[in-house]
Formats: structure tokens, sequence, C-alpha cells
């Protein structure tokens, strides 16, 4: 972004006598705050920007926004006031969005939202400049964000947008207006918010509110809770495991470089991905369908999956000292995409001896304890041993422990009993999955093995 005082004064619909100042970005923070940026002071429970509005300008800061009802604004500093620091932030955002040229991709979903982002992200970047949400940039204030970090040459743009309750997706979806709208699947987080899997469909599918005229929406045709929206939306096209999706996929295979896969339906082809699970298989196909959309050819698509960049804890291969193999899936977790993770490890035949090391799944609402007793389904003699890791993980431990008859172990708050074990079970022929809700830091379990 490049933008005159004047022109973004113009966006809020604001006087200024602020002239020749260029903006080059937005900040919200003076420890990122780039020369060049506009701050943006937001006012919390424990802090309040607009005591470092001066800092920022020192720090080289263009200028900086001042809410209206906040007291004793300095007059020697390039200042635009407005109302509402946080509204003003997504106003810019829209106005900014109006201008743009380029293709918009919202991607949303209970799981592998981040995933899917990447892989559309890594599919298109060999052949047009894209440019993604970083981090969890994906709420009220980090989509904005994003959007305002955009260069103006940009061709491609992937948003990632999350939500925790009704109407959000919708905000973002209509600030964003995508072209392309992507819903991974339908999970249980944010169960506490939404109250049931129906109302978390009801919620992701608010991402076509904003959906350019022209647009397509990519879904997970193998979710039943999704086809009462699709059923009248002319625009839909269905990814997933079922046949009867317009794009599907079969002979999924695994290896110690990632997983091969046919597609068939809108495209029929073979295709590789340097990442492990179904489930990444799956989040692959919307990747390959706006690709098409693109005008990328069936080896272009091959080519660059093949080097596809996947932020890390998302299945990520990581070899152990002594030529084991760790699965780090410890972004996230939820029940969907933890079944999913246990039924790759169970299956998988990269490694004779398999591990699994499970922590809490959070945000689940009333039903968590039923949501982690169930995970016991997925656990089964293919495992020669599970950790558990966390308070609620204890309720898995107790279902386990009639039944599984491998090395079982549960520890609530401590990751060294956990270490331990492993220590002295993992050898040159084992694999172990990690996975868990990123307040579990589960990564930590792996650091030993690996010499870092």
């Amino acid at each position: 972004m490049k933008k005159t005082i004047e022109q973004m004064a113009a966006w809020l619909d604001i006087k200024t006598n602020l002239k020749g100042i260029e903006v080059t970005g937005v900040s919200i923070n003076t420890r990122t705050l780039k020369p060049g940026d506009l701050f943006i002071p937001f006012r919390g429970e424990n802090a309040n920007g607009h005591k470092y509005v001066r800092y920022a300008i020192e720090a080289g800061a263009a200028a900086a926004l001042w809410q209206r009802d906040e007291p004793d604004a300095p007059t020697d500093l390039p200042l635009l006031i407005v109302d509402d620091c946080e509204k003003a932030l997504q106003e810019m955002a829209r106005a900014y969005r109006n201008e743009l040229k380029a293709t918009v991709i919202g991607i949303t979903g209970s799981n592998g939202k981040t995933s899917t982002k990447d892989l559309v992200a890594s599919v298109l970047k060999p052949y047009y400049k894209v440019q993604k949400t970083q981090g969890n940039f994906n709420n009220e204030l980090g989509l904005p964000l994003t959007i305002l970090s955009l260069d103006e040459d940009t061709k491609y743009v992937v948003l990632e947008m999350g939500m925790s309750g009704f109407g959000q997706i919708q905000f973002l979806s209509e600030l964003a207006r995508p072209d392309y709208a992507v819903i991974t699947n339908i999970g249980e987080a944010h169960m506490q918010d939404l109250g049931s899997r129906e109302g978390i469909a009801e919620a992701k599918f608010e991402i076509v509110a904003g959906l350019e005229q022209h647009g397509k929406l990519f879904y997970d045709g193998d979710e039943p809770l999704l086809v009462p929206f699709v059923e009248d939306f002319t625009q839909a096209v269905s990814f997933g495991f079922g046949p009867d999706n317009e794009l599907s996929v079969t002979d999924i295979q695994a290896t110690e470089e990632g997983s091969s896969f046919l597609v068939n339906g809108i495209i029929d082809a073979k295709f590789s991905i340097p990442v492990l699970g179904e489930h990444q298989v799956k989040n692959t196909l919307p990747a390959i369908l706006i690709a098409l959309e693109a005008g990328l050819t069936e080896e272009e698509i091959r080519r660059s999956l093949k080097n596809a960049a996947l932020t890390d804890m998302r299945m990520q291969l990581v070899p152990a000292e002594n030529g084991a193999v760790f699965i780090n899936d410890a972004y996230n977790a939820a029940p969907t995409s933890v079944k999913a993770a246990l039924n790759f490890i169970r299956e998988t035949t990269m490694k004779e001896t398999k591990w699994a090391v499970l922590g809490d799944m959070l945000e689940l609402g009333e039903h968590e304890q039923r949501f982690h007793e169930e995970l016991a389904k997925s656990i089964g003699p293919e495992l020669e041993g599970v950790c558990l890791f966390g308070p609620r993980m204890k309720w898995l431990y107790d279902k386990l422990a009639t039944s599984y008859e491998g090395k079982l172990l549960w520890s609530e708050d401590d990751y060294g009993p956990i270490i331990d074990l492993l220590k002295k079970n993992v050898k040159k022929d084992t694999a172990v999955l990690v996975k868990g809700s990123r307040g579990m830091a589960l990564e930590k379990v792996i650091e030993p093995f690996t010499g870092q």
C-alpha cells in the first residue's frame, strides 16, 4: 500500500490539514512498526495504545489515528482524529479492497483453514504474485490489517477467516468480498459458542455473504450439514472423498516424502504434496480447483504442489537424531482432525512401530468429555503406545485403561514423564504422532529428540 494521508482521510470521510505525508502500511504494535506506517492505537483492558503514539511517531510512523473521546490529543503530532479506531481500521481496509484489482480467495472451516490457505498460495505462487494471511490474522482486526498490507500489483490474495460466533464470518466476507470462497469442513471447534455442528455449518456458510457476483464456492461435499445451504446455491462446487463430489480423491499413498493421490471429476490426474495425512490431501482439492480457475495446466499444478510449503506443525515431518520420525501436528486439535491424524498413524507403513502423543482439545463446550472419550474408538492395536497430556485427556485415559493393551501414560501438566517414556521406546523404526490444541504446546515433547 502506498497512499497519501489525504487519501486515507478521504477513506474515513474526515477532514485533515495534514499534507505531503505518504503512508506505506499500518501497524497496531510499536514492536513491529515499520517506517511509513500509520499507527493505530487500540484501548484494551490492560493497555491503551494512545500512550505509545508519540513513541510510534518517533520510531518512524508517518502518522497516527487518535480516538475522539481520548483526552489530551497531542497538537504537535500528525494525527487523524476518528470516532472509533477499530472501525476506522475496518473502513480503511474496505476502501482499499475496493481499489484493488486482485482476485481474492476467502477460506473458512472448523479445521484445515491454515493448511488450505498455504496450499492455495503454494500452487499459485510460482506463476503469479500472491499474498496471504500471516499467522492467525484472521479476525475482525487481523483481516483488515492483512488487506492494508497488500501490494497494489498483487494478483491473488488468500485470506483466512476465523470466528467464534454468528455474524463474524459474514462481516469478514463482506469486508473482503472474495471472488472464491472455500469451506474446508464442519467440525466441533467453537461448539461452546455455537451450540451444535448445525450452528457451526450455518456460521461457516456466512462466507458467501460477500462473495462477488461472478464468484464460486468450493465446499466439503462429504459434509451433509452443508447440503441445506448449497442446494439453492448455483455457484457451489463440491470436493471430498466421496465419488459423487465434483472433484474426488482416491488411492492416497503415504511415504516419508509426503502423500501421493489421484483426483477424479473436473480433472483426472495424479498429484503429490510434501505433507502427510488424508485430511491434508483433502485440503489440497480446493487448491487444485482454484488453480484450474486461474488457468494453470495439470503439469503446472503438479509441479507447484510437489514443492508446497505449509506452516509448521501441520502433519510436519520432523526427523529425530536416531532415525525415528515425529509427525508434528500440534498446532491445533478438534475431534475431527484428531481422528483423521490417528487414522493416518494407524494405517501408515512408513515405520514399523507407531506411537501417539495427544493433548487436550480445547473450546469444545459442555460435551468436551464425550468428545475426548470418543477418541478411544480411533486408538487400536496398531499403536504400541499412547501418551496423553492435559487434564481433559484423563477422560480418554480412563476409557483406554479398560480396553487398550499397549503402553499407556497420562500426565496432567508435566511433559517430563512423556519424554522419559518415549526415550525408552522410540527407536529408528518408530513414528510418533504428536497432536493437541495450541494451548498445550505439545511440540515441546519433540524437542529433546531433534538435538535442538
